[in-house]
């Protein structure tokens, strides 16, 4: 349960170090938040399929999914709502 916290929070992280680094794409925070949480979860349950394993390697592994997802998420939605705005 507190992989998954990790997960939602380094997400909303990542969501919101993505939104700043692609002003183009930028949700806003609370669209950036929204979407790095979702994307930490889903990144993180498939990191956790795949095997990652270990105490210590299992935290960095959600803090390192987390970001990644939520980072990575927030993009996607940001492109898709980019194209639909045309």
């Amino acid at each position: 349960m507190e992989a998954l916290l990790i997960q939602a929070i380094s997400g909303a992280v990542g969501g919101n170090v993505a939104g700043g680094l692609l002003k183009n794409l930028n949700l806003g925070v609370l669209g950036n938040s929204i979407a790095g949480i979702v994307g930490g979860g889903l990144g993180g349950q498939i990191l956790g399929a795949l095997g990652a394993g270990g105490d210590m390697g299992s935290m960095i592994g959600s803090l390192a999914s987390g970001g990644v997802g939520g980072g990575a998420l927030m993009v996607i939605i940001g492109m898709v709502k980019k194209v639909l705005a045309k």
